[in-house]
């Protein structure tokens, strides 16, 4: 008898609440009237409240790469990221500043191995010698010299995917099939034999920013 008093009084206690405006949050919302404020909830790890900043997905890619190779460098200042998710027709050769958060996008051409049809985009990576693609994994960036194609940087690979960087001569280099004029022209650019070929008059910039001591990384990031 008293269980069922108090669960009467209870259900009476509660219809009481609610017609004098102290309903749970729901029926509060419904009648347009405010309800209690509740504390924000952090976003659940993965989702996010609007779409990602490409900025600092960049950033973020570059401190990765950094806290899995900056014992094997000497400048982590700046951060050459070569996305080879898009089209070549994009700029997908990020230039990251490690200390301002900013990014310099700049055209790059991929391996001819790599997209033997010549759609435009890359289709695989290699490290076999011979294949004419791009390897995708961490460099470090090396010595200047001046060879076949000018002026050139050449690169270590430091990962199993990109090992044979220095037998397979892959370098960083200008050409002149990679060019605003290329993309304008024919919708892509040239490829290269697995090289970073950047254009002629963005070589200089690249070399000064992305000097020897410095870390590459190749791979897709945004697809």
């Amino acid at each position: 008898m008293i269980d069922r008093l108090f669960t009467r009084r209870g259900l009476l206690a509660a219809a009481a609440m609610t017609a004098g405006g102290l309903a749970f949050p729901g029926a509060a919302a419904i009648e347009g009237r405010p309800g209690p404020i509740t504390p924000a909830r952090a976003p659940h790890p993965g989702s996010s409240n609007g779409p990602p900043s490409p900025e600092s997905d960049l950033v973020a890619h570059a401190r990765k790469a950094l806290a899995r190779h900056g014992a094997t460098i000497s400048h982590d200042d700046v951060v050459g990221l070569a996305d080879f998710s898009p089209a070549s027709k994009t700029a997908r050769l990020h230039l990251v500043d490690m200390r301002k958060g900013t990014h310099t996008s700049l055209l790059v051409a991929h391996g001819r191995g790599s997209d033997p049809s010549h759609s435009g985009f890359l289709h695989r990576f290699s490290n076999e010698e011979g294949s004419n693609c791009t390897s995708e994994g961490a460099y470090r960036t090396s010595d200047l010299y001046v060879g076949a194609h000018g002026r050139s940087m050449r690169l270590d690979g430091l990962e199993a995917t990109n090992d044979n960087a220095r037998a397979r001569a892959i370098v960083v280099h200008g050409a002149w099939y990679v060019s605003d004029e290329m993309v304008r022209d024919h919708g892509m650019l040239g490829r290269s034999e697995g090289c970073f070929a950047v254009a002629e008059n963005q070589l200089d910039d690249v070399l000064e920013r992305l000097g020897p001591g410095r870390l590459l990384v190749a791979g897709k990031f945004s697809g």
